[in-house]
């Protein structure tokens, strides 16, 4: 449970009570005194006698909702009507929906978005099959992909119950980055079995975006899946976390006076999400990374490591060090924890190096308590909305699908996740950089704009992008717009 109110728990409550002076106060105190927050409270009927009202407050959870419900049953002539949850309200009926970009009104308007017009384009498409990409929704639309075994902080719960999560990821691919994504919840964990429905899925898509797979499969499944596929494929678990790490740690080091190539930093989680986060560091300059695992400090010398940990194991630790996570964190300067809650205290951050710079991203539970990590660390970051510097990919993952599918991208590298990464760095100005503020906020205008430019330009830099066929081209110049542009594919303007 939260430790405070929260507005993923609020409720709205439908009361009537007696129309007395007293009526609105009485229902906030009893709020307050159970320890909510009155958030709204609207007058929706009245009478001579009788007033009806919807409160709606937030809550620590289910169990402090019911509370507070029968806290307010107590109150003398209140009758109770509807409680509903707001979150289960917003979630009613699905998050997203399809609709068509052109009206059908007429028979000429049948003719030219369905038959026989249409069959001018398939022709088209056969002959050229790269002109799908502008002539189609291929070109602006990304299939979020899970399996359901790694979702959010609820682990295994299957395709069916991630459903709501992707249908979430989805909203903010169009809210954020102007793309149409839809979720794609596959009822399968067999690795073979993903890639085979990927594959056969990919025509009808410019991205994958592979979401909440567990580890260790979900690297093969990447690996594979960008090998065979002409489509660039993005794991947000790992790419999404890792650029928006390395960019709040390039500027959480602005604020302490230091550089990425000389601090040490000990990272804690060698899954995912910390090999992902652990290899753009070290693009981007970090020399002393240091690892821990549930087994300690992962080093050449510890038998049965898996292939992924033995990579890490062979390119980091370079002072040789064995031992505890705990151990490891003596005289660091950075520490990024990418793993499970409650594996340190302040007094371990105490034995950090000065200045110290603590990312603690374990989701809803960091892996230190950031207020007691504050007292010790000069920085601090969470994944969490409730503290200061969230590190979140929804600062990532819609401007990099926007530059890919800008690009007309056919894959996705090193050298755009890091331009990706800068640039949402450079978003937050120097005269607006301090300790409290090293990422932008989620809603910052500039955002998705300025990442989707650098890796655009990133992937045309490395030749991954595509030019249309010369009928599509004359197309777009008569029409006076390029498809593949931001502007052209949000609108959808040939």
């Amino acid at each position: 449970m939260p430790a405070a109110p929260s507005v993923s728990y609020s409720i709205t409550i439908r009361l009537e009570l007696p129309a007395r002076p007293t009526a609105v106060s009485e229902l906030t105190s009893v709020i307050e005194s159970s320890h909510g927050i009155v958030t709204a409270l609207d007058v929706t009927a009245s009478g001579a006698g009788r007033v009806r009202v919807d409160l709606t407050c937030a809550t620590r959870g289910t169990d402090h909702a019911e509370e507070i419900v029968e806290a307010l049953r107590g109150l003398e002539g209140v009758a109770m009507g509807r409680v509903s949850d707001r979150t289960f309200l917003a979630h009613l009926g699905g998050k997203i929906s399809v609709e068509p970009k052109m009206p059908i009104r007429t028979r000429d308007d049948l003719s030219l978005i369905y038959t026989p017009g249409v069959a001018r384009v398939c022709e088209a498409i056969a002959k050229e099959p790269a002109d799908a990409r502008r002539l189609t929704i291929k070109r602006n639309t990304v299939a979020v992909v899970t399996d359901g075994t790694a979702v959010l902080g609820l682990g295994d719960i299957g395709p069916l119950a991630a459903l709501p999560v992707m249908e979430g990821k989805a909203a903010l691919f169009k809210r954020f980055g102007g793309i149409d994504a839809f979720p794609i919840c596959l009822d399968t964990t067999d690795t073979e079995e993903i890639i085979a429905a990927v594959k056969a899925i990919a025509p009808v898509f410019a991205g994958i975006n592979l979401e909440d797979i567990a580890a260790p499969r979900c690297f093969e499944i990447e690996d594979r899946l960008r090998d065979e596929l002409d489509i660039p494929v993005f794991h947000d678990d790992q790419h999404g976390t890792a650029i928006v790490c390395t960019a709040a740690l390039l500027n959480a080091l602005k604020v302490v006076g230091k550089q990425l190539p000389d601090v040490r930093v000990v990272m804690s989680g060698a899954g995912a999400a910390g090999t992902a986060v652990l290899k753009l560091l070290l693009a981007a300059g970090a020399r002393d990374v240091v690892v821990a695992d549930i087994d300690g400090v992962v080093h050449t010398g510890r038998p049965d490591l898996h292939p992924s940990s033995r990579w890490t194991a062979e390119n980091t630790n370079p002072r040789g060090l064995t031992g505890t996570l705990v151990e490891a964190l003596a005289d660091a300067d950075v520490f990024i924890g990418v793993s499970a809650p409650n594996i340190l205290t302040g007094d371990d951050i105490a034995t950090m190096a000065s200045d110290a710079v603590v990312f603690a991203l374990a989701n809803p539970t960091p892996e230190v308590d950031p207020t007691a990590a504050a007292e010790h660390a000069a920085v601090v970051a969470t994944g969490r909305s409730d503290f200061a510097n969230q590190i979140n990919n929804v600062l990532a993952f819609p401007g990099v699908f926007r530059g890919l599918l800008d690009a007309q991208s056919h894959s996705i590298d090193e050298a755009m996740l890091l331009a990706a990464a800068r640039a949402l760095a450079a978003v937050v100005a120097d005269d607006e950089l301090n300790a409290a503020y090293i990422v932008p906020s989620v809603f910052h205008p500039d955002v998705a704009t300025v990442v989707a430019e650098a890796v655009e330009k990133a992937a045309r830099a490395a030749g991954a992008g595509e030019t249309p066929s010369p009928v599509v081209a004359a197309t777009e110049a008569a029409a006076g717009t390029d498809a593949g542009s931001s502007a052209g594919a949000v609108a959808g303007v040939l």
